[in-house]
């Protein structure tokens, strides 16, 4: 067995080989062979020349090692994506499909094959960012998934990315952005006096550099940016995992009235929950830990709530989760107990990373289906 192969996991049938390139974040490779899934250990984010040859290395390693002559070439959305241009050029020097996966699909088959589900499933994918079909930053999604076909039911309500990608590195944008969009400008100027704050809402008014995202990492960041948990992340999910931690010490809560709206069309607004945590005294360090518990809570009320409505419209039963945000036990938990009450069985990542590291899993899987 190839060094390279970290898992080996069953799938429910046998498909024909194809290989899975995965995604920018935590990449990993994957090859099917048959009723098996192959998957590399993790060469990290393809951020660098020295990361990229190694991605290129696992993918050389595994086909030879395993033997497999790939029928088809899996990759993301995303055109950047040092794996997605490595795909269409091995499968176009091969004559072979290059299959674009959408990224929060691929999350939620990631999880239907480690469990060897081959039907019809819910999927809710919560994580920091992928690319939609629309060409729009996805990160808050319901998914009706079945096998290589999926719909999107709903979303979260989007939130401005003031600085684009910044955002992401920096809770305190997000903070800004809610109160924005909350129209609290006294407040903008309160939190973030000086050029700081007056340039994102310049950004904001005109719609410079400010793309919208539906991300659910993006709201954990903006809401402890409100809280002043973390102003500036030095490492990836940083405020998320700081605001777990609070929630966690703090213990259980009962989660906040109105504090959610659910629309005709699917959007879950979370704005509401957001204005409730903007009013919390960030002096008062008891004030903040409840206020990190009351947010776990009451999103996690609200996503059980959206995934209830949905279910029953759908006729759908079983619910999958998949995306980084499922690494957060405080929300996955609460959010598991309230949809098996509601009798939904639910289905989690767990030889699995929930993150991007699976995502190579469940292109994998959608591919080789799309083939058969």
């Amino acid at each position: 067995m190839t060094q390279a192969v970290l898992r080996t996991l069953s799938l429910a049938r046998s498909l024909p080989p194809v290989l899975a390139v995965g995604a920018w974040f935590k990449n990993t490779v994957c090859v099917t062979r048959g009723d098996e899934a192959f998957l590399s250990a993790s060469v990290g984010d393809l951020a660098d020349a020295e990361a990229c040859r190694a991605f290129e290395a696992a993918v050389d390693d595994m086909l030879a090692s395993l033997q497999v002559a790939p029928q088809g070439v899996a990759h993301d959305l995303h055109p950047d994506f040092h794996s997605t241009r490595f795909a269409v050029d091995f499968a176009d020097r091969r004559g072979l499909p290059a299959i674009g996966v959408q990224h929060h699909h691929a999350h939620i088959a990631a999880v239907a094959a480690e469990h060897g589900v081959d039907g019809r499933l819910l999927g809710l994918a919560l994580d920091g960012v992928g690319l939609g079909t629309d060409g729009n930053a996805w990160g808050g999604e319901l998914l009706d998934v079945d096998g290589a076909r999926s719909r999107r039911l709903g979303h979260l309500r989007p939130l401005a990315l003031p600085g684009g990608d910044r955002a992401a590195r920096e809770p305190w944008r997000m903070a800004l952005a809610a109160l924005y969009a909350l129209g609290r400008f006294d407040e903008i100027a309160r939190r973030y006096p000086g050029v700081r704050g007056s340039t994102l809402v310049q950004m904001l008014d005109r719609g410079v550099n400010c793309p919208a995202t539906s991300s659910a990492g993006r709201v954990f960041d903006a809401a402890a940016g409100l809280l002043g948990v973390c102003a500036q992340q030095t490492f990836e999910g940083e405020a998320p995992m700081l605001l777990e931690r609070l929630a966690a010490r703090h213990g259980s809560v009962a989660p906040l009235d109105d504090a959610y709206t659910i629309d005709a069309e699917g959007c879950l607004d979370l704005l509401p929950l957001l204005a409730r945590v903007a009013e919390v005294d960030t002096g008062n360090p008891d004030a903040v830990g409840r206020a990190a518990a009351e947010f776990h809570a009451t999103l996690a009320a609200a996503l059980a709530a959206w995934v209830r409505t949905r279910a029953v419209a759908a006729d759908i039963r079983r619910v999958a989760f998949g995306g980084g945000c499922f690494h957060n036990r405080v929300l996955g938990t609460a959010l598991r107990a309230r949809l098996e009450a509601d009798g939904l069985t639910v289905l989690e990542a767990k030889r699995l990373p929930p993150s991007d590291s699976g995502v190579a899993l469940g292109q994998a899987w959608i591919a080789a289906q799309s083939l058969h």
